[in-house]
């Protein structure tokens, strides 16, 4: 019964979404006090019924519902109850749910928190979200129901949960990439309200731009989890590998960050408001390919979920249909949101549009890296694979303009400056900034590695310049602050990417029980092997005691897991988290003899890539809260 209820809630809410999409757009043209009417009623009854069925998904994974295919593919009774949990968002299926789930969070909030927007632009924004929440309830509907029956014969069994999510960091991952992924939509729907109205002024991006801060925010927060996850539990030592679907997620983050950089311009100055609606579709659009490249089939990743055409050729078709229409209605209607706004070519407004320049140029490489090889063997013209020298090859030589912008545009004025007084400006920082990444890479820390000089340099330019706009700026407000902390991020990330990159050591020996070795200052020995019994995987764990200088330090546990219901083999690599250093322990096949293959690793400063993503999510928070406490006032 419970699944018949959480078809039906689902079907309920398909009602509603199209009831929000058609009779809101027919309110606004026809009857606006019926929109009026009906917004806030629509908008909570399509939630209520998507969180119905939700619930009732969940609850079938506690219960251990084998009558439920989904849970059944899902699921055991050997899964420890916090993994049932993340299990509903395991597969194609659940995962799906989820997205719309949180975009009835998103439409809530907006009708909730948007009352004094006029109410002709809201029932705009609250129809588009409704047409986007009917398109992918249909898709869960028609293709990928997760409540479809076993019956009669079910099994007394599930197949378990890919031991790969069987890890605390699933467990917030993806919702809080879905969050980032949705949120976008809100821009995207404003932009479509403001091509329909023909009205973007600065209340108006006013409202917006919370709402794409914290869609930022919840993207950076996924995307860095994301990593930590990755890091923690495939057993690689890495922390990105340029994989198509870890693309599918960077690609919208670029965009977006272009967007929230875009629409501060835009309040400011009055400038760019075309260019700024066009960010806002592209980064939508760009969220939905995402979905489309992890679902459709065409990859083979270790994140994608399904593997279904016919899925594929229905996303495919309502991106399509998403994409061709917003583009159209801009081509159509951007002309009524230009402006002629005037600024000189060494300008805060140009410097910000150089920067929007470079994260679309940068996100189109990515996209083609990402994409080309689908297009090759489409046309039967063979499998090729684009890797990490590609996107390393294009990416750092465009990133280094990109962040020595971020150091002049918090210093220079807004319309006109002359390049003579911001040099004056900024000389000291430039050379101090200079001086001491030179210093460290080719004196203190003994490397000929120029990427790594210019990673120190940019690292320190960006801390020294954004400290100065603090000095220099007479009006600090919130969101001034927030901007502060989200640069440094940015440096701290950079510093954690050029020193863990640059500085590692790695190691990958033979060693038996007793045996040793070292890596600098640090030993790691092989103490025992002991035979491993988890509640639903077996397999052996390694002992290691770690010493600096033949100072006992740390114990190590690295682990290789047979999980028995999946038949898998996993490793559970062992990290000794440090400020300044992690150490690294993965444990490989056994050999002959008692001994095994082991990996061992020097991580310098890896923590910081996580510290600064979570000062730039931190900053972005600060920054819209800014903005939404001087929209109350």
């Amino acid at each position: 019964m419970v699944p018949e209820l959480g078809h039906f809630a689902l079907i309920l809410a398909l009602v509603f979404s199209l009831l929000q999409a058609s009779l809101l757009f027919y309110g606004v043209f026809k009857n606006q006090k019926l929109a009026e009417a009906y917004l806030l009623p629509l908008t909570y009854g399509q939630f209520c019924f998507v969180f119905l069925s939700y619930a009732l998904l969940a609850y079938s994974f506690i219960v251990n519902d084998f009558s439920i295919l989904y849970v059944a593919q899902n699921s055991s009774t050997q899964l420890p109850w916090i993994y049932r949990l993340t299990a509903v968002w395991g597969s194609h299926e659940g995962s799906l749910l989820l997205w719309v789930f949180i975009l009835s969070i998103w439409t809530l909030g907006i009708a909730q928190f948007s009352k004094p927007l006029d109410k002709k632009t809201m029932a705009i924004v609250i129809a588009v979200l409704g047409i986007i929440a009917t398109g992918f309830i249909l898709f869960i509907l028609m293709t990928s129901n997760p409540f479809l029956r076993l019956l009669p014969q079910v099994p007394l069994e599930g197949r378990d949960l890919n031991p790969l999510l069987q890890d605390l960091g699933f467990l917030i991952h993806p919702p809080m990439l879905y969050m980032g992924y949705v949120g976008f939509s809100v821009a995207f729907s404003f932009s479509i309200a403001a091509l329909i109205v023909g009205r973007l002024d600065a209340q108006f991006i006013h409202w917006v731009r919370p709402w794409t801060l914290f869609a930022w925010c919840f993207l950076t927060l996924g995307i860095a989890l994301g990593s930590w996850w990755a890091y923690r539990e495939l057993g690689w030592g890495g922390w990105w590998f340029w994989d198509p679907v870890e693309n599918a997620s960077l690609l919208p983050w670029l965009v977006g960050t272009a967007l929230i950089h875009a629409l501060a311009n835009a309040e400011k100055r009055d400038a760019f408001k075309s260019w700024t609606v066009l960010l806002a579709i592209l980064a939508f659009s760009l969220s939905l390919l995402g979905t489309f490249l992890v679902r459709s089939g065409v990859l083979t990743s270790v994140h994608a979920f399904a593997n279904d055409a016919k899925r594929g050729i229905y996303i495919l078709l309502f991106l399509f249909v998403v994409i061709g229409s917003s583009l159209s209605l801009y081509a159509w209607r951007s002309s009524s949101l230009r402006k002629e706004v005037f600024f000189s070519p060494f300008s805060r407004e140009s410097l910000l549009l150089a920067n929007n320049v470079i994260l679309v140029v940068i996100m189109s490489a990515v996209l083609l890296g990402t994409l080309y090889p689908l297009f090759i063997e489409t046309l039967g013209l063979g499998k090729i694979s684009v890797g990490s020298p590609y996107f390393n090859a294009i990416f750092i030589p465009l990133m280094v303009p990109l962040l020595f912008l971020m150091g002049l545009g918090p210093n220079c004025q807004w319309q006109q400056m002359s390049f003579s007084l911001l040099f004056k400006r900024l000389r000291m920082s430039l050379l101090l900034s200079l001086l001491i990444g030179i210093s460290l890479t080719y004196g203190w820390m003994r490397s000929s590695d120029l990427l790594t000089c210019v990673g120190i340099t940019l690292a320190l330019w960006i801390t020294l310049s954004t400290l100065q706009s603090v000095y220099r700026q007479t009006q600090r407000t919130q969101s001034f602050y927030g901007m502060v902390i989200a640069h440094i991020g940015v440096a701290v990330c950079i510093l954690g990417i050029t020193f863990s990159t640059t500085y590692q050591q790695e190691r990958h020996v033979r060693l038996s029980p007793g045996d040793l070795v070292s890596i600098g200052q640090y030993s790691f020995q092989l103490e025992k092997i002991e035979k491993l019994v988890g509640s639903n995987y077996g397999g052996f764990s390694a002992k290691f005691l770690v010493k600096k200088n033949n100072h006992r330090i740390a114990e190590m546990d690295a682990q290789k897991r047979n999980y028995h219901i999946a038949g898998m083999m996993m490793t559970d690599a062992a990290i000794q988290a440090g400020f300044f250093r992690d150490l690294y322990v993965s444990l490989g096949e056994p050999l002959d003899k008692g001994a095994w293959s082991v990996r061992v690793y020097y991580k310098p400063f890896i923590r910081w890539i996580w510290l600064g993503a979570l000062l730039m999510m931190l900053g972005g928070i600060l920054a819209a809260w800014g903005i939404h406490s001087r929209r109350r006032v």
